[in-house]
């Protein structure tokens, strides 16, 4: 059963907020078209998120750290210049015979960089204005730049969910953020539902280059429990909202069961740091 909260939020009579208790309704869970959202976004918000968007970027590691601790399994290459790791055995078959070896046949070991696909879900449930449409835009102008040669889908949530962005099209993150500010704001958060959608977009893509980030306050309470739905994803990372109501324990949860991190963001200013620990090598 359910009763209307406080904030705007629509609360679960039973397990409570903080214990991690999946709240269930009986509501059908959709995923919408784009034709179902807003017809136009608010100017103020859009044009606050995309300054936002534009500020933020993914602190990098130190350049001769990325260059041994690239993405990717490790691969024998010849020497570039760039790594320290000597394939001994491949550069002694090179070098046998000759008086003079040159540059070219002494063999490293590198990580080939692989591309990643990554899913990125927005919990837009209760209102999507004050801090919370700031974190989600300092979020998707951080992965949009990360990720600008990559494969980056982004999905919005509530009690249903709509993909604003699938997974190996092009679109501009400028593009998916008026998007998110079209998304109409409801009250109850299914985060199964949208877990869901993610495999499905990650359906023919490698697990080893696949991952889901869920930015969410967790507050759940509409839908089946999300952890078995965690649990089916490659990986699963959460920024978990703590500007206002929050389940801290389903946010840890849903993190464990998706062999992911849990990093707490409270202002847009923390998205880029965290996302940084997240998307480390």
């Amino acid at each position: 059963m359910l009763t209307a909260g406080g904030g705007g939020r629509d609360r679960a009579v039973g397990p409570q907020r903080g214990a991690g208790g999946a709240g269930e309704t009986d509501e059908p869970a959709r995923v919408l078209d784009l034709e179902d959202l807003d017809d136009e976004a608010d100017v103020d918000t859009l044009r606050r998120s995309r300054e936002i968007a534009a500020a933020l970027s993914i602190p990098r590691p130190p350049r001769d750290a990325d260059m041994r601790r690239g993405f990717g399994d490790l691969a024998s290459v010849p020497y570039r210049g760039t790594a320290d790791d000597i394939d001994l055995d491949a550069t002694l078959d090179n070098i046998a015979g000759k008086h003079v070896p040159e540059t070219a046949d002494v063999v490293v070991r590198e990580r080939a960089r692989t591309r990643r696909s990554v899913v990125l879900l927005v919990d837009v449930s209760g209102s999507m204005r004050g801090e919370r449409v700031r974190s989600a835009a300092a979020t998707v102008g951080a992965l949009a730049a990360e990720l600008s040669r990559e494969h980056l889908a982004v999905v919005a949530f509530w009690s249903d969910a709509a993909v604003l962005a699938p997974l190996g099209r092009p679109v501009a993150g400028d593009e998916i953020l008026e998007l998110l500010v079209r998304v109409p704001a409801r009250g109850l958060t299914n985060v199964e539902l949208p877990l869901r959608v993610a495999r499905e977009q990650l359906a023919r893509v490698p697990a080893g280059q696949g991952r889901v980030l869920l930015l969410s306050d967790c507050v759940h309470n509409a839908g089946p429990d999300p952890r078995p739905a965690a649990a089916a994803l490659p990986r699963l990372d959460v920024l978990l909202d703590t500007t206002g109501e929050k389940d801290v324990d389903l946010g840890r949860d849903l993190a464990r069961h998706g062999r992911g991190r849990l990093e707490t963001v409270r202002t847009y200013r923390d998205i880029a740091p965290a996302l940084s620990r997240i998307l480390a090598p």
